[in-house]
């Protein structure tokens, strides 16, 4: 909205095919001055993890504030705000299971943002509205149940996420699995089957099983995922890719579901081409 207005200029980081960050030139970029870095944590489709302490620490190093969109790592990631040189952080609630419609900004102590909702001065001046208590509080004992529960239930989703994986690679040879495979969300599985469109698999599954193409819609118009386009990813496995999430509620039944409804959908479309 700021660039719309000319009031700021956006400089776009860059990634690899795996949506890896590059470094060097994220350094560059900082080293030729910045008002604010923005890098999420980890990212919304793919699942790759960002090395946001080193990323924090190359913010500080040129006295940039950093701002983390954490939203889809808080509550399935270890995060350190006090460590790694994190300035803002933002969390929306229903990644971590809590309400949805509430989430929260985390800022560094002596950091003072100019509010964009006025009125009454809540939140010590920063966002003014009423606030939301039952939200809050769901939040807080959403993020209190995954301090306990995180290490042990990411290990059995990153399980089901890993059998579902191979279930589909030993029935679609050429399939890809996109993302960083060893710095990755253990609920994520971002698929492509190569010249099989993921509409067509979508219009056959959606009835029974919820799943994304990864594709943003804007006005009605369905476009590539500027994900995945960044990553530079051929047009035929952009066309081709699919987004699984996987939960701390999925079962082992669920996952053999998943597999069953994708090959069978999969299986029908290569017989119409």
């Amino acid at each position: 909205a700021l660039a719309k207005k000319k009031l700021a200029e956006i400089v776009w980081l860059k990634v690899n095919q795996q949506a890896q960050i590059d470094l060097q030139y994220l350094e560059k970029v900082c080293s030729e001055g910045a008002s604010l870095l923005c890098v999420m944590a980890a990212n919304n489709e793919v699942g790759t993890i960002y090395p946001i302490s080193e990323i924090g620490a190359i913010a500080s190093s040129y006295n940039i504030p950093f701002l983390c969109d954490a939203s889809q790592a808080v509550g399935k990631i270890p995060l350190n705000f006090q460590d790694w040189g994190i300035t803002y952080l933002a969390i929306s609630g229903h990644k971590l299971y809590a309400p949805k419609g509430v989430g929260a900004l985390v800022v560094k102590k002596g950091e003072h943002l100019q509010p964009i909702i006025y009125g009454g001065g809540h939140q010590q001046g920063i966002r003014s509205g009423t606030l939301n208590v039952p939200g809050i509080a769901g939040l807080g004992e959403a993020c209190h149940w995954r301090r306990l529960e995180m290490e042990k239930d990411e290990q059995a989703i990153a399980l089901m996420r890993n059998q579902l994986q191979n279930l589909l690679q030993s029935q679609i040879p050429d399939l890809v699995i996109n993302g960083d495979l060893n710095n990755r969300l253990s609920g994520n599985l971002h698929i492509a089957i190569p010249n099989i469109p993921n509409s067509a698999i979508i219009a056959r599954v959606r009835h029974q099983l919820a799943i994304s193409t990864g594709a943003a819609c804007s006005s009605g118009v369905v476009t590539p995922s500027h994900v995945l386009q960044a990553m530079n990813l051929a047009e035929n496995l952009i066309e081709g890719a699919l987004r699984i999430g996987i939960g701390k509620f999925t079962t082992r039944a669920e996952i053999e579901k998943t597999f069953s409804l994708i090959i069978n959908a999969v299986n029908k479309i290569q017989q119409l081409l």
